[in-house]
């Protein structure tokens, strides 16, 4: 019997498969908890439409959502540099996964990046809570993002400052130093840097420092007070004390102006001039700035008025009953107003050195006292100062505390330490036990420079000569541009790994940071450093 057909419609209906049919196929599969199938179709979705960002978004938001942060930052990367570069919530998105990856200090960068570009953004509020709780973690004050929009050499300085602030002297040297390359009048920089030549005790180049700048600018307050103190403690004391006589003569009505001049007069003796400066800007200081209380009081007892000096501490301790400053000398002051004469104070917001080197011989048992010996500024300068110009025993002591810091500014200090001429045998062999306890390759630092284009070119699957010549390429002008860090080489694998991953992005090979990191048997977090030092270089290499 023949068959019939019955009602047969032999129309086919096409699928529409654009964007807006892959989003929901991902939608639905998150709803069934099919995450692998949710990011397919978000990865799909983003393929249909390369330049909507929102499809870049959702597959960053599943990839991290699955602890994929890697994965999810490179896709947010892709929306800043080539998609969407004001869609400035995605560096929020990635200072997140960054601080999942455990790499807190880039998380603080992409917070304050976020925070810079859009100050009153919606997720402003988030950030700097989170910028706080990021600091707690890393043992120092919050950072402060710059103003938005300021020119990239303006930007720079302020990231040198804040290494100078932090006692990071020979990176904040080696920025400065390329800044007055680029920007030779730029007096600010200049400044810091004869600063920063100051702290590690090189003296003559702080000195050319401050000089150039008051070839420029004969008025410079900033470089008029550190020629007086760079002059009073290179014995020149006539050169000094003309100085001291035209400073005591200034009222600067700027109050920053101001705070240098008090300290400067400070910490050359001039106690009285700088008590009438301190008590004047105490007045008009709004914000209530403990610090500010705690100079004047101290200009006060220096002058003689311990009393009033009492007084200051007292205030800077009702504004904030925390600060161990002020308590400190309150507790103390009537046991050191007993000493005749009566001693002078130093004009550091800090404990006195004494103090904190008694409490460093508990330091097995404190780490938070440690933590804050590491970023304390002024006891970094004042190892820089007795490396170079202590005697034997106080370098012996000096080196033995560095051990215990053990960071990788510490790294920098001695391997410049142990290549001076005429060191004694037995201070070299301290310092060089501390590097290799660090983990720094001693070999010289040229042949630690064509290991890590080695071990790059060895770690790569099947290069071809396209990734070689780029490797090499680049390498070349790493070597340019990073000459100094490559004098501080730790471990060759982190700027290999970081080489690596450069040259597969330049040229469009599949290879995330993660998988980078387990190739080389390295941290995810030493990856994306180093990624991120060599990042400028690579995108001058290959445009």
């Amino acid at each position: 019997m023949k068959k019939t057909q019955v009602g047969i419609n032999k129309k086919v209906v096409r699928l529409k498969m654009d964007a807006g049919f892959f989003f929901e196929r991902a939608v639905r599969s998150l709803d069934r908890h099919r995450y692998d199938k949710a990011v397919k179709y978000f990865r799909l979705a983003m393929e249909k439409e390369p330049d909507n960002p929102i499809n870049h978004c959702n597959l960053a938001g599943i990839l991290s959502e699955l602890g994929r942060f890697e994965e999810s930052n490179e896709v947010l990367e892709q929306v800043i540099d080539q998609v969407a570069p004001d869609l400035y919530e995605c560096l929020f998105y990635m200072a997140n996964n960054a601080a999942n990856m455990g790499d807190l200090e880039l998380a603080e960068d992409y917070l304050l990046e976020y925070l810079q570009q859009d100050p009153e953004g919606e997720f402003a509020e988030e950030a700097e809570e989170m910028l706080v709780m990021l600091a707690q973690e890393l043992g120092r004050p919050p950072r402060e993002p710059l103003p938005p929009h300021q020119p990239l050499h303006v930007q720079q300085h302020e990231e040198a400052r804040h290494h100078l602030e932090q006692g990071r002297f020979l990176q904040a040297i080696q920025m400065l130093e390329a800044m007055m390359e680029e920007y030779p009048e730029f007096l600010a920089a200049r400044n810091n840097l004869a600063l920063a030549y100051y702290y590690v005790g090189d003296m003559e180049r702080a000195m050319s420092c401050i000089t150039d700048v008051l070839e420029i600018d004969p008025n410079n307050l900033h470089a008029l007070c550190n020629l007086a103190v760079l002059s009073y403690h290179m014995g020149e004391v006539k050169k000094s004390n003309q100085i001291i006589g035209m400073l005591k003569k200034l009222i600067p009505l700027n109050q920053e102006h101001a705070c240098k001049l008090a300290t400067t007069l400070g910490i050359l003796g001039e106690h009285v001039v700088a008590y009438e400066l301190f008590s004047r800007l105490v007045k008009y200081d709004d914000s209530q700035t403990v610090s500010l209380y705690h100079y004047a009081a101290v200009a006060a007892w220096n002058s003689g008025f311990p009393e009033r000096a009492l007084g200051y501490w007292r205030r800077a301790a009702k504004i904030d009953p925390e600060a161990e400053v002020p308590v400190f000398y309150l507790i103390n002051a009537k046991e050191l107003a007993q000493e005749e004469p009566l001693p002078k104070l130093h004009y550091h917001y800090q404990l006195p050195f004494e103090e904190q080197y008694l409490r460093l011989q508990d330091l097995a048992s404190d780490q938070e006292l440690l933590e804050q010996w590491k970023g304390n500024p002024l006891i970094r300068s004042s190892f820089f100062w007795a490396l170079s110009r202590g005697d034997l025993e106080t370098k012996r002591q000096v080196l033995k505390l560095l051990a215990w810091i053990a960071d990788d500014e510490v790294a920098r200090l001695l391997q410049q330490f142990i290549r001076q001429e005429g060191l004694e045998p037995e201070l070299k062999e301290l310092a060089q036990g501390i590097l290799l306890q660090l983990g720094v390759d001693l070999s010289p630092s040229p042949e630690n420079g064509e290991q890590i284009l080695i071990c790059c070119l060895d770690h790569m699957t099947e290069p071809t000569p396209e990734m070689k010549r780029a490797a090499e390429r680049l390498w070349v002008l790493v070597k340019e541009e990073l000459a100094e860090q490559l004098q501080q080489v730790r471990k060759i694998e982190g700027w290999a790994a970081a080489l690596e991953y450069l040259v597969a992005k330049h040229l469009g090979v599949q290879l995330t940071q993660k998988e980078v990191a387990e190739k080389y048997q390295i941290s995810l977090s030493s990856v994306s450093r180093y990624v991120k030092l060599l990042g400028p270089t690579a995108k001058r290499c290959f445009t």
